[in-house]
């Protein structure tokens, strides 16, 4: 990027948004690294300034989205009811693994546990332990095919609040059987949207209505092209700087 647009991405992107530099702030408790770890400041940002009462993960794996959501619940005092949703066996797309990542989640989930609970089940079996329309922010990360995406998002829909958010993870991956490209290119145009690049891509789909002003400029902003193309280049800066202050590494975002 040239020095102009770093000066005009930052200020007018903070400022819109109304970011605070506690968002940019490092985790306290940062996990293991992770493919979607170019999304921490926009996970934290959305956490504080939406506010949802329940969060819903599908597909935690290792826990780097959902614990990055905690550690916000935690740090804003947030009365968000926090929870994760995997049978912690993998799948074709993550590959096959034993029963220590659970442990490890279980561990590390002792930090959040006043408001954070871990359901060991398929995303199907989990839908009764949730009302209709109770959460405010759903959280798309299982397996990545087409149909399975577009499966999670249709049996979860009715249990989605009138002001729900729903984020979709890898909506930038095309290759093999991945699918979630295409299911996004088939919903964002029903509903407000913003999609970001880094780190395999980050839908973000406004299900709802009455939005926090700094959530609706985030979708405005995806309908002009200069604006959204400034948005999408400071978050990926922000991941930039993240994964070398965190963890000493300059990855691609």
């Amino acid at each position: 990027m040239g020095g102009e647009q770093k000066v005009k991405i930052p200020w007018q992107v903070m400022r819109d948004l109304d970011i605070t530099q506690q968002d940019l702030g490092l985790p306290a408790v940062l996990p293991s690294p992770s493919p979607w770890m170019g999304h921490v400041f926009l996970a934290r940002w959305i956490m504080r300034v939406f506010r949802p009462r329940v969060f819903v993960e599908l597909g935690t794996h290792q826990g780097f989205s959902y614990f990055t959501c905690c550690e916000a619940v935690r740090e804003n005092s947030l009365p968000t009811r926090c929870h994760a949703i995997d049978h912690w066996e993998g799948d074709s797309h993550s590959g096959k693994y034993g029963s220590d990542i659970f442990e490890s989640v279980s561990s590390f989930n002792r930090r959040y546990e006043s408001f954070s609970t871990l359901h060991r089940m398929s995303f199907d079996d989990a839908l009764k332990h949730f009302e209709d329309r109770s959460v405010d922010l759903l959280h798309i990360d299982g397996l990545h095919t087409y149909d399975a995406v577009r499966h999670d998002f249709k049996t979860w829909l009715p249990k989605l609040s009138d002001r729900a958010v729903v984020l979709f993870h890898d909506t930038i991956e095309s290759g093999g059987d991945f699918g979630v490209w295409k299911f996004w290119e088939e919903i964002r145009t029903g509903y407000p949207h913003m999609n970001f690049h880094q780190s395999h891509g980050l839908g973000v789909l406004g299900v709802g209505v009455g939005f926090p002003e700094s959530v609706n400029h985030l979708f405005r902003a995806s309908e002009e092209p200069e604006s959204c193309n400034n948005m999408r280049l400071y978050f990926i800066d922000l991941s930039r700087r993240f994964m070398e202050a965190a963890y000493g590494t300059n990855l691609s975002a």
